[in-house]
């Protein structure tokens, strides 16, 4: 039986582990958001309708960062739709996921329930069908003190003090065919200067996230990371990085190898950030933002899980595969969000009205 070695040597520690490498995401999203982690009709709903068996496991699995609102999602959303008195918000037909959004839960309530739940906020704006100015008003939303338009639009609801979010997404997966308002690289590099730009002059202390390619089974990858960086590199502090596994044609082993394709994956990426560095004589090294990783059992066969057990014991081993590949890694990989972190591909499932219960990923 062949047996593994490992030789543990404070000596040559790489780096620090980021808490922030731990986090999640919520997406508006199948019901991730809706039934999720909110259900104002549920007998455990707080008085703001978020569901308080939810908010109980998440804060059991102490996650440090949530990404929100997406995502696909993002490209269209329009975050004013979502502020105000509920009543009078407009119902929207999301793009992205083909349905009704009621926007119930918006900037507000989202930064209330990250409360509730001990987590910061990872906010993403719209740089599909919005563009730089969209993006420094949610800024002065939810960081300027007052004073400002935007910022007294948030006192006057209740919210008197600002949210200091302090990590922004400038978009998601602006490579993809499937993404509203799809960019070639240079065309969205100049976009995410721009905006981050006009983010920073309305708060010079946020950190930016510009897109990196979809996975790195594009085709445009890593080409598209290394003109993104070329036209935006002074302006942001990360890159971002997608990657969801699943079992291929029963090949188990490669499955379970799926951290080695995911070390590999982040090296590349670094290789790309650090000649986009040299080449511009920066002083500056590039972070990565792992802001969307998970086992994907969605395309499987309908027989292989059961309603409550979607994800098996084989999910939750490569679960932690991916996890290690971050840990060896953490010199640069300083954000990791766990996509998604409520039902859909979620370490925690519910039942409408129901139950909360976890996944074998939970447990990793």
């Amino acid at each position: 039986m062949n047996k593994a070695k490992v030789t543990i040597d404070r000596a040559y520690e790489i780096g620090g582990i980021d808490k922030r490498l731990y986090g999640s995401f919520v997406e508006h999203l199948g019901r991730c958001v809706y039934e999720g982690i909110y259900e104002p009709t549920h007998p455990m709903a707080d008085e703001m309708g978020f569901r308080g068996d939810v908010l109980a496991l998440v804060k059991e699995l102490k996650i440090p960062i949530t990404r929100y609102p997406g995502g696909n999602f993002v490209s269209g959303y329009d975050w004013e739709d979502g502020i105000g008195p509920k009543e009078a918000r407009p119902t929207r037909y999301d793009l992205a996921w083909k349905v009704a959004e009621t926007n119930h839960v918006g900037v507000n309530e989202f930064v209330e329930w990250a409360k509730k739940a001990e987590t910061e906020v990872m906010m993403a704006v719209n740089l599909g069908t919005k563009g730089p100015m969209e993006a420094a008003n949610l800024v002065e939303y939810c960081n300027y003190p007052g004073g400002t338009y935007y910022s007294d639009l948030r006192k006057s609801p209740g919210y008197p003090d600002p949210h200091k979010i302090k990590t922004w997404g400038l978009g998601n997966e602006m490579d993809g065919p499937w993404q509203i308002g799809e960019k070639t690289p240079k065309a969205y590099g100049k976009t995410a200067y721009e905006a981050a730009k006009l983010m920073k002059r309305v708060d010079e202390t946020v950190e930016l996230v510009a897109c990196g390619s979809s996975s790195h089974y594009m085709p445009s990858f890593p080409h598209w990371d290394l003109t993104v960086l070329k036209e935006c590199y002074e302006m942001v502090e990360f890159l971002s990085l997608h990657i969801y596994y699943d079992i291929q044609e029963g090949r188990v082993k490669d499955f379970l190898a799926s951290g080695m394709e995911m070390d590999n994956y982040i090296k590349t990426a670094i290789s790309v950030c650090d000649y986009v560095k040299a080449r511009k004589k920066g002083k500056k090294d590039i972070m990565l933002s792992f802001d969307e990783w998970n086992v994907w059992f969605l395309w499987r066969d309908k027989n292989e899980n059961d309603k409550k057990g979607l994800y098996n014991f084989r999910d939750a081993l490569v679960f932690g595969t991916l996890i290690n590949a971050l840990i060896r890694n953490a010199n640069r990989v300083k954000i990791g969000c766990q996509a998604q972190l409520v039902n859909l591909l979620g370490p925690i499932f519910t039942e409408k009205g129901g139950k909360a219960w976890r996944q074998t990923i939970f447990y990793p």
